[in-house]
């Protein structure tokens, strides 16, 4: 599977999108205006290793539900992230069996040779 989970609304995200020059072969998921499915989130997590991997812990609402306060268990992960499209970390890059989770130069660098490679 080729696929990219991105909001459209994020700058961060259209700028790395850019900079990947993704072939067509990959489908591009905007989550905001299409829900990550359940299924989709296990795909990611099997890739992953943990839904922990894949929560963002800058989302706003992380601090505003005072998540931030509390021990959250995989089982929590993965409903705020089915919840609400925010606590996903983005974007996720799949290629194939790789998954590449966030922004960092690091990750994106790696994503990069992984798509050209």
């Amino acid at each position: 599977m080729k696929k990219v989970y991105h909001l459209s609304t994020c700058s961060t995200c259209q700028k790395i999108l850019k900079e990947l020059e993704l072939p067509d072969s990959f489908k591009i998921q905007d989550i905001k205006e299409e829900e990550i499915t359940a299924e989709q989130l296990e795909e990611m997590k099997a890739l992953a290793g943990s839904y922990e991997a894949l929560f963002s812990r800058r989302a706003r609402l992380y601090r505003e539900r005072e998540l931030n306060k509390k021990e959250l268990s995989e089982t929590d992960y993965k409903k705020l992230i089915l919840d609400h499209y925010t606590f996903l970390k983005r974007p996720i890059i799949i290629n194939n069996n790789e998954i590449f989770i966030g922004n960092s130069k690091k990750t994106v660098a790696a994503a990069k040779a992984a798509v050209h490679g």
